[in-house]
């Protein structure tokens, strides 16, 4: 009988503990307060974009995750499953007092840039641009969280002149971060 007991509370203290790492994982951990604007923005999105009629559709999926303790948010992100892609860094730089991140591409050019937080929803990015083939050399960006999905509102500057802003609207995904 004592070994019956025995097992039986074994075998509750297992599904305790594996329901207690279940509800752990589906909120994630909390991130650094200089990062905090990032929260709501973990996890997995889709943006489809807007194209000319008869052109193929395109669609981002962008995964952001906690990194590095909850010291800096790492972003994946692919457009029609490869067909470019990037990843990010994004820190608290101690040193600039700032916001800072880096942008990696799979068209082998790079961005580096900072981060200013305009309200506990809402961030604005400004980029400098090294390598890309089509004359980009700044992006600024500003991101909205709101409902429940979050807008990005881009410009670039390209060859010398600002393009008008584009706008996607990303919203909670199934989809995966692929790359060739």
């Amino acid at each position: 009988m004592t070994r019956i007991l025995t097992c039986w509370l074994s075998a509750l203290v297992v599904l305790v503990l594996s329901t207690q790492a279940h509800s752990d994982d589906s909120k994630p951990a909390p991130l650094a307060k200089e990062l905090a604007v990032f929260q709501p923005f973990l996890g997995t999105w889709q943006a489809d974009f807007e194209v000319p009629a008869g052109k193929p559709p395109m669609r981002d999926i962008s995964r952001w995750e906690r990194a590095l303790n909850g010291t800096a948010v790492r972003t994946l992100h692919s457009i029609n499953a490869g067909m470019y892609g990037g990843e990010s860094l994004i820190f608290w730089d101690k040193s600039k007092n700032a916001l800072v991140f880096y942008y990696f591409t799979t068209a082998g050019f790079y961005t580096q840039g900072t981060i200013e937080v305009l309200s506990p929803s809402e961030f604005v990015a400004f980029e400098d641009v090294t390598g890309n083939q089509d004359g980009i050399t700044q992006v600024k960006s500003i991101s909205r969280f709101k409902d429940g999905r979050f807008t990005v509102s881009t410009q670039y500057l390209k060859q010398g002149k600002w393009t008008e802003p584009e706008s996607r609207t990303y919203v909670r995904s199934n989809g995966a971060v692929q790359f060739k």
